[in-house]
């Protein structure tokens, strides 16, 4: 059975968000539960980053898909959970570089302003309202990059 349970992890962990190609949801720490019964039942528990966000539909079914290929897996069931919370610490931090680096996002932890992704200068917010509920955009103070701003 961790045989089964690595499988399917595996399989979830090849999902990415559809925001950021290349990102997967288990390293932006939406993979919250992972049930795995010798029968080839799979219960995933995921949390979302906000609650209504859009990709919520689109990432279960792509979870769903993914685990209904692993062999062994009879059934599977995907339930956005309530609780816990996520958080932008739940976010692995080799991922914060890549979405850095890759997406101009940067990581807000605590209440301190993040760091450009580009040149590493401090920013500024220009608005808390960003293209999403969880993110707010800030420009860089060296090279006036616009920085969307992940936050919980």
């Amino acid at each position: 059975m961790i045989d089964l349970e690595l499988a399917v992890h595996t399989a979830i962990a090849s999902v990415d968000d559809p925001e950021y190609p290349g990102v997967s949801i288990v390293d932006l720490g939406l993979l919250e539960r992972l049930d795995v019964t010798d029968s080839g039942h799979v219960h995933v528990g995921l949390i979302p980053t906000f609650s209504g966000c859009p990709a919520l539909a689109m990432i279960r079914d792509d979870v769903q898909d993914a685990v209904s290929m692993v062999h062994g897996v009879d059934r599977v069931e995907v339930e956005w959970l309530r609780a816990p919370v996520w958080t932008v610490d739940r976010i692995d931090p080799e991922t914060r570089a890549v979405i850095g680096r890759e997406f101009t996002v940067a990581v807000r932890i605590g209440t301190a302003a993040p760091e450009c992704p580009r040149c590493g200068a401090p920013t500024t917010e220009e608005s808390m309202f960003g293209p999403s509920r969880c993110r707010s955009v800030n420009r860089c103070t060296a090279c006036a990059e616009t920085v969307e701003v992940m936050r919980s």
